[in-house]
């Protein structure tokens, strides 16, 4: 059984505040300056060995691209799609996990202008399908929710190579069965106490859920992604002695950190699942329109015409009210 201890997600993608950060706006500035250089910002990719070739060039005067904090929102969104797609799939919270985190990582080598986040989200959830074991189709994937499966598999190979083949994840939702029953021993359970620990963990895993849509997966250990969880709804059930129980882990365990250090850590992911920020139908509806512009700049002439069409028909009708008024 794989560790994660000595594992490449341990190794490679537990990263820094600012490692994130230079990532994404790396990846923005280079989108900005091939939409400027090529008027689009669309990568080409062969979907035989996932090289890129750069787009070829188009008339895009007064396309904008998009923000970083705009691509934040774009990210965030499509991370909760994929929670979506495999809840009505029906897949373990490990798929669920996993495609997010492949998700993330691809996107800290890309901008959401240069591969379109729909299409990498469905390929992060098939490839997450199939490292789990948990055989679906493209085909299957893509008839289950209205989506041709070519564009999965045309994706599938840049994926990869994106995340240079490190496919071997490790989310917070096993560690969170093994400190319940790691808790269950702590708190000599009786029956009683065994029930509210059954409630602590039904509580902590819709948590965990809104922490995978966080930089934290990106940032943090899964241990410490489940005991934040499960310190949060901890405050509000009353379960356990959550500090106490901190001690009993840290006197088992040869740490590099202190107990002090510990809860810092737990209290900042925490912090990011508090200010986690949902985009809105409303903005979905402008940033989805100002990236279909930076991949197709026709597409801004043509909303434009839409645009002053229904301002003159408006108009129209406008004027005819009052004449018959």
């Amino acid at each position: 059984m794989s560790d994660f201890r000595t594992s490449t997600h341990r190794e490679r993608w537990i990263l820094q505040p600012h490692d994130l950060m230079e990532s994404w706006a790396a990846a923005n500035r280079r989108a900005a300056e091939t939409l400027v250089q090529y008027g689009t910002t669309q990568m080409k990719v062969n979907p035989v060995d996932g090289s890129i070739d750069l787009p070829d060039h188009v008339d895009s005067s007064g396309v904008k691209p998009m923000s970083y904090e705009e691509e934040q929102l774009i990210r965030v969104f499509y991370e909760q799609k994929i929670q979506e797609v495999c809840t009505a799939f029906k897949f373990p919270h490990k798929i669920q996990a996993t495609a997010i985190i492949y998700f993330k990582r691809f996107y800290l080598q890309w901008s959401v202008m240069e591969h379109q986040p729909k299409n990498i989200m469905l390929t992060c959830v098939y490839a997450s399908c199939k490292v789990e074991e948990n055989h679906v189709s493209a085909e299957e994937l893509g008839k289950g929710i209205q989506q041709d499966h070519e564009i999965i598999l045309n994706n599938e190979m840049v994926l990869l190579k994106s995340l240079d083949f490190d496919l071997i994840v490790y989310a917070p939702y096993r560690s969170i069965e093994g400190f319940i029953d790691d808790l269950e021993g702590f708190c000599r359970a009786g029956n009683g106490a065994f029930q509210r620990l059954k409630e602590l963990h039904q509580m902590a895993i819709p948590h965990a859920d809104k922490m995978m849509l966080t930089d934290a997966p990106l940032l943090y250990t899964p241990g410490q992604l489940a005991l934040a969880a499960l310190h949060k709804c901890n405050d509000i059930l009353k379960v356990f002695d959550f500090e106490r129980y901190l001690e009993t882990i840290f006197s088992r365990q040869h740490s590099n950190c202190t107990i002090e250090q510990f809860v810092r850590s737990i209290n900042a992911i925490n912090y990011l699942v508090d200010q986690l920020k949902m985009p809105s139908v409303k903005d979905m509806k402008h940033l989805d329109r100002k990236l279909r512009h930076c991949w197709d700049p026709s597409s801004r002439d043509e909303h434009k015409k839409k645009e002053k069409k229904s301002k003159h028909k408006s108009k129209r009708t406008s004027t005819d009210a009052q004449l018959n008024s």
